[in-house]
């Protein structure tokens, strides 16, 4: 995924794009940063995959910097009872086989599905959030709760 991402980043026209970040490959739950690094730690579709989710918000909150913002995107539990039925559907039936035609991988489409369906719903993943010391804790579903954006602060 690092390779993907400095290609998008190489096709930004961006003076010095490239050679302005660092590309680390790490784990969530033992980050290689030194204390308070950071102004925001943001994670998108990862935290569902992390072993220990708890000790993964530790991390996050220890390399942030006091006032810092910690931002997180996952799938979430939709709230509309018929859209939660026809996504079900939807993943259950459909994404295994889009995953299974694609890449021919269907199982890493089902465990996809499996991972989402096990993963706290929004108001438990928030006090989880909390729970690990961050403060001002809120989320905002999209599309109804398809995903949802977790934000606190290290204060």
């Amino acid at each position: 995924m690092l390779e993907e991402g400095k290609k998008k980043v190489s096709g930004l026209k961006i003076p010095d794009a490239l050679g302005g970040l660092s590309w680390v490959e790490s784990d969530a739950e033992s980050l290689p940063f030194e204390n308070e690094s950071f102004d925001t730690y943001t994670i998108s579709f990862g935290i569902r995959n992390v072993s220990d989710i708890d000790a993964c918000l530790k991390e996050a909150h220890r390399v942030l910097k006091k006032g810092g913002h910690f931002c997180c995107l996952e799938f979430s539990q939709v709230n509309s009872e018929i859209l939660r039925q026809i996504y079900d559907l939807y993943s259950m039936n459909v994404i295994p086989y889009i995953g299974a035609a694609y890449a021919g991988d269907s199982n890493s489409y089902q465990y996809l599905v499996e991972s989402i369906r096990k993963f706290p719903d929004q108001e438990h993943f928030a006090s989880i959030i909390e729970a690990n010391g961050f403060k001002c804790v809120r989320y905002e579903n999209l599309l109804d709760g398809v995903v949802a954006i977790h934000s606190g602060f290290k204060l």
